[in-house]
């Protein structure tokens, strides 16, 4: 154990400090100003990672957690909220200054009424033990589990729905270690679906879990730790789900991409809808709900997972708009990247692909709008960008309350 004092928090979510060596550390469970007793979890040539395992001096700002186990899922929840909105801010404004990018301040981070149970979308794993199997989450900084009954973070009728698969499971006594995890989610109406993973290559047929509309239950190769489908087993029920934004119907289901806070994502879909100039291109489309939502008349929407470009042309369906979904990444879909078309971009946490940030310098479309859910990456592709736009709106958003994840809105012009 070291006794160390938190400067700041950093993005990531952990505070920094330095060791009785001078080496950084970045420690989990910590607030500014905070004096804390840690334990080193990992050691690299120029930094450490630890965990604060005592408080010997607490900032005003910290909180009862809620969740025992709330390291795995949301750290944050040691903190007042009105302090995670703060410290979101402060991270901001530290990751685009050190890329030289010049925004127009904000003045709060916008977010919704509701800092608990918000989740549409939880992942379990599993545990065994002599009183047979249990929902279970990683330990942060251990390879552990721990048992849960479910989140704090996750809608009631979420964790309802892995409690009622959980019950089928018992009655087939399956090994833990052939599970991997199980995703449940949940529509505003209620409505749940989940989806198994297993590493084997067969599974004994279940009956649909009591509460849900359907159950995937897949094989994942056992070689990958990720819970990635290898092969359908067999689906009970109908795992499709339907969700509306801003008046607007869309279909998604277990595995599609789906934003998991929908009445903050709204608050995000009408100020795009405000701001954007015309009809768009959106690129990093999913199941459409940027590009279907703000479009008046016509959209184009490029998305590469195939199961999610079947539900955005569903969805395109049901809009009634003209246009056409190209099953394609962003990067080998330049051409839709227009002179004279705004473009949405709504990528993962890697931010643009090198070569769409080319192509936009080359053709410049008069608007780009860019909602990220990794900041450093935005003002990565935006200190880049800057060359030929101007962040003209720039907008802070907290999808997801008790954690350190951010999600930020930009809107550019050309220069």
């Amino acid at each position: 154990m070291e006794k160390v004092i938190i400067s700041k928090l950093v993005h990531g979510g952990q505070g920094l400090a330095e060791l009785p060596t001078g080496q950084k550390v970045f420690v989990w469970n910590t607030l500014p100003g905070e004096t804390v007793n840690v334990r080193v979890i990992k050691k690299k040539r120029n930094y450490a990672e630890a965990i604060a395992e005592e408080v010997v001096m607490a900032s005003p700002e910290r909180v009862e957690p809620r969740d025992e186990n709330y390291l795995a899922t949301s750290p944050w929840q040691m903190m007042t909220f009105p302090a995670e909105n703060k410290y979101k801010a402060e991270i901001v404004r530290e990751l685009f200054a050190h890329e030289k990018v010049e925004v127009p301040e904000f003045t709060e981070v916008i977010h919704g009424a509701q800092e608990w149970q918000y989740r549409n979308k939880m992942e379990y794993s599993f545990w065994g033990d002599d009183d047979g199997l249990h929902l279970a989450l990683h330990q942060r900084g251990s390879h552990g589990k721990q048992v849960v009954t479910g989140s704090e973070l996750a809608m009631p009728a979420l964790d309802a729905g892995a409690r009622a698969v959980l019950t089928e499971l018992r009655k087939l006594q399956p090994r833990a270690g052939d599970l991997k995890t199980i995703v449940v989610r949940v529509s505003q109406n209620g409505d749940v679906v989940a989806a198994l993973y297993t590493k084997l290559e067969s599974f004994t047929t279940m009956l649909l879990p009591a509460g849900l509309k359907g159950l995937r239950v897949y094989h994942s190769n056992p070689k990958s730790p990720a819970s990635v489908a290898t092969k359908l087993l067999y689906e009970l029920g109908d795992c499709s789900l339907e969700d509306s934004l801003l008046g607007k119907d869309f279909t998604y289901d277990v595995e599609s991409f789906f934003q998991v806070n929908i009445p903050v994502y709204e608050k995000v879909l009408d100020r795009i809808g405000e701001l954007c100039e015309a009809d768009p291109v959106d690129m990093y489309a999913g199941v459409g709900s940027i590009g279907l939502t703000v479009s008046k008349a016509q959209a184009t929407l490029v998305e590469l997972d195939i199961a999610t470009v079947a539900m955005a042309r569903e969805n395109f369906v049901k809009s009634g708009l003209k246009g056409e979904v190209i099953e394609a990444s962003a990067e080998k879909s330049l051409e839709y990247i227009l002179a004279d078309t705004p473009v949405i971009f709504d990528p993962p946490r890697a931010g643009l692909h090198a070569k769409v940030v080319e192509r936009c310098l080359e053709v410049l479309p008069p608007q780009i709008i860019y909602l990220s859910c990794n900041p450093a990456t935005q003002a990565r592709d935006l200190a880049l960008l800057q060359e030929q736009y101007n962040v003209t709106t720039f907008e802070v958003y907290n999808f997801f309350p008790k954690t350190p994840h951010i999600e930020t809105l930009a809107v550019l012009t050309k220069r």
